[in-house]
């Protein structure tokens, strides 16, 4: 099949994981704690990425990427397509051949370690396909023959939603279906490191949930987990620290919270005014950053106690404010600010 049949990953998940996931085989190279909000930086890292560059002719896909990983952490790489994020984490997985850098995941070298790194990495591509009239306990069946200590694959079947598709052909299973067979694939083989690619990709709202929590039953078994995705909501729920990857480096790297924080621009504050106002009436304001018009409503961001300062400042233009919403800085704001707007030298502060 086409690449290597164990670098393969799996899709959904319906209830908790039951006991059927823990490390492979061999000896941790790493011993570090990692909280939902702390990082050890001091400690040995699981997977060491230095000064990564890969270019395919004339385009630069990475650009000197540097991060590391902990072990047990969920570590998310986002950005916009074409970033770079893709070729960064098949690097990592010893898919492709970096033209400068290093790189090591438990210990060992991607490309010369490949043998024994497969045995101990579950990876979920981006795009994989098996063939069509492949079935669905056929295709466990065979990737957990690859692997000296793999998960019990029944039990990871029920785990992600797929009781009774054993028989299924793969061609016949819907979308979603597929991706939570992608996911089995992935952590068939009891991995330490599991590096999922547009891990909820096509799932429906139910199902992108299930797989979160499942996600979250395997990183409390210790698996480190690498994160690449699209969904703002999904990074914030799962990942511990993220890297920002813009047009080939790596444009801002911290926990969810401090990037919305540091970089999502306070909080937001909308309301529908009670009568027509100048703009000036709030950007004058030391607490406020921006003031925006959607519709009938107006949508302010700004820091410090924002509520307080507009409706002070809307009652001295004689305006009251009615439907009041408040919500706090999102990683989609730091997400938006840092790739859309921000020049790299901004960024590059941003950096804990």
């Amino acid at each position: 099949m086409a690449r290597d049949l164990r670098h393969h990953v799996a899709g959904s998940a319906r209830g908790r994981l039951p006991r059927l996931l823990r490390p492979g085989g061999g000896n941790l190279t790493v011993s570090s704690r990692v909280g939902r909000n702390w990082v050890d930086e001091g400690m040995p890292a699981v997977i060491g990425v230095r000064h990564l560059r890969k270019s395919y002719g004339d385009t630069v896909a990475v650009n000197d990427v540097s991060f590391t990983v902990a072990e047990g952490e969920i570590f998310g790489i986002l950005g916009p397509n074409g970033a770079g994020k893709t070729t960064t984490v098949e690097c990592v997985e010893g898919l492709r051949r970096p033209d400068g850098g290093q790189i090591s995941v438990l210990g060992l070298d991607p490309r010369q370690d490949r043998a024994e790194l497969t045995q101990r990495l579950g990876v979920q591509l981006q795009d994989s396909r098996l063939p069509d009239k492949l079935r669905v306990g056929e295709a466990l069946r065979l990737y957990s023959s690859f692997y000296r200590t793999p998960a019990d694959w029944h039990a990871l079947m029920d785990a992600l939603g797929l009781t009774g598709r054993e028989n299924t052909r793969f061609g016949k299973l819907s979308g979603g279906q597929k991706q939570r067979l992608s996911i089995a694939l992935a952590l068939v083989g009891s991995p330490q490191v599991a590096v999922l690619d547009e891990l909820t990709a096509g799932l429906d709202p139910q199902a992108r949930r299930d797989t979160w929590e499942l996600i979250e039953g395997v990183r409390a078994r210790r698996v480190t987990i690498v994160l690449v995705s699209h969904l703002m909501e999904e990074a914030e729920r799962l990942c511990d620290r993220v890297a920002l990857i813009d047009r080939g480096v790596v444009a801002a790297l911290d926990t969810p919270a401090r990037l919305a924080g540091r970089a999502g621009g306070g909080s937001h504050l909308q309301f529908v005014p009670s009568a027509p106002f100048a703009d000036s009436v709030l950007t004058t304001l030391p607490d406020v950053i921006a003031v925006e018009h959607v519709g009938p409503r107006v949508r302010v961001t700004g820091t410090g106690d924002l509520v307080t300062a507009v409706i002070r400042g809307l009652e001295a233009a004689h305006v009251e404010a009615k439907d009041i919403q408040v919500e706090s800085a999102t990683l989609d704001d730091a997400y938006v600010r840092l790739i859309s707007h921000a020049g790299h030298d901004r960024k590059e502060a941003l950096r804990p």
